[in-house]
């Protein structure tokens, strides 16, 4: 197993370098001067010339890029051009947000998709079944973000139950004054992975019940409930390395989502960061997120096999 893990993470080192070189091209091939935001309006060449060297942006691309590596490998992600302030700190408090907002949907998410995909699986071709893949097929096909704008409208304008934008006062507390406002976020997020988590457990339970040990497991008198604990252990390693791919998706695609509620986590402020042409907060926020990614990944496939013997014996 440790030879397996040491080889994961040595797979992992170009992976990271072939990410933040993308990221780092990504958003210097877009066309436009990240300096208007800062410069004013009659500044002069002089000027824009001392900026430009301020932030570095009169070296050539590969030095540049060699720079932000090196700095960024040292915790310095540079400093946002609109506002001033380091990236990192800008970034470190984003991300925090994201991760409850994220952390949340897909707790709600994964829950309601492994209950929908067991049942529709233990009876397929039931109304039940047909329910439970109605509901997964519905969650996959609306759009997100149009599904937030309408629960707003429901539950924030009609009924005045719960508030539409922001995180609550201050900073974050487990409490009802703050809950109030992940509810509606957290619960339009968690649609899409519930429908990707159903439909996935439904097809994995019903191949495993199809399976000759089932039968032979039953033939030898066992309960549904031990049976049931086999099933589930066959259908874990596929399950949890969907839902790993779902979280990565959370921690790094809730732009619209976070938008619509103005919740001040990472997607809310790569939205700024790009309306604003903010190269260092732009660059250092998607490095992060895809950080993130891979890192999730690495974790999905040591957890995948320590369940499994046969992945890392593969």
């Amino acid at each position: 197993m440790l030879v397996y893990v040491i080889r994961r993470i040595v797979y992992v080192i170009p992976i990271v370098v072939s990410v933040a070189l993308v990221c780092f091209l990504l958003v210097h091939i877009t066309p436009g001067d990240p300096l208007v935001a800062v410069l004013p309006p009659d500044a002069s060449a002089e000027l824009a010339a001392q900026m430009r060297a301020a932030y570095g942006f009169d070296q050539p691309l590969p030095v540049q890029f060699g720079i932000w590596i090196w700095k960024a490998l040292h915790g310095n992600l540079g400093t946002s051009i609109a506002t001033g302030r380091p990236v990192l700190g800008e970034v470190t408090a984003a991300v925090g947000n994201t991760f409850i907002l994220a952390v949340t949907a897909a707790f709600i998410g994964f829950v309601m998709g492994a209950f929908f995909g067991l049942i529709a699986g233990y009876f397929r071709n039931t109304w039940v079944d047909k329910l439970a893949t109605s509901i997964a097929v519905a969650g996959v096909s609306v759009p997100h973000y149009w599904l937030g704008m309408v629960l707003v409208i429901i539950f924030s304008v009609w009924l005045n139950w719960l508030p539409a934008v922001g995180m609550g006062p201050g900073g974050w507390a487990w409490n009802w004054e703050h809950l109030r406002f992940l509810i509606l976020p957290a619960v339009t997020m968690s649609v899409i992975p519930m429908g990707i988590v159903t439909r996935t457990v439904r097809a994995l339970t019903g191949d495993i019940l199809s399976q000759d040990f089932v039968e032979a497991l039953r033939s030898k008198g066992l309960r549904e409930t031990q049976v049931f604990r086999h099933v589930v252990k066959n259908a874990l390693p596929t399950a949890i390395a969907v839902m790993g791919l779902q979280l990565g998706y959370l921690l790094g695609g809730s732009i619209l989502i976070e938008t619509v509620f103005s919740w001040p986590g990472t997607g809310f402020l790569l939205n700024s960061a790009i309306f604003q042409r903010d190269l260092p907060l732009l660059q250092g926020t998607i490095l992060v997120l895809a950080l993130f990614f891979v890192f999730l990944n690495l974790v999905v496939d040591i957890a995948q096999a320590a369940i499994d013997p046969r992945i890392k014996r593969a």
